[in-house]
């Protein structure tokens, strides 16, 4: 089976060094990086508005625990936003492809 994992971080230069970082170390097939999301957040009491760059890898489930602790490793956030999609259905080969390209 595979998985998205999906984070948020503050700089396009994190999330680009984060996901070179996943691709070659074969934990991911390969990360999208959304360059600018607005996100809306209460942090420490208060209300937050950021513009932040998202970034979706996919991975299989086996890697989900190793990408995880990865992008905690290079974060610059305190608590980052780091979530895991299951992924149900999609093109079998493509599904393929990603359990090909990870270690």
């Amino acid at each position: 089976m595979v998985a998205i994992v999906y984070s948020t971080m503050g700089s396009i230069q994190d999330a680009r060094r984060i996901a070179h970082t996943l691709v070659e170390e074969q934990l991911v097939a390969c990360v999208n990086i959304i360059p600018k999301i607005e996100s809306v957040y209460k942090w420490k009491g208060k209300i937050e508005n950021d513009e932040e760059v998202a970034i979706i890898a996919k991975t299989t489930d086996k890697n989900v625990k190793k990408t995880i602790q990865k992008i905690k490793s290079l974060h610059s956030y305190e608590l980052p936003d780091i979530i895991v999609l299951p992924i149900i259905g999609g093109l079998k080969d493509y599904l393929e492809y990603i359990t090909n390209e990870t270690s």
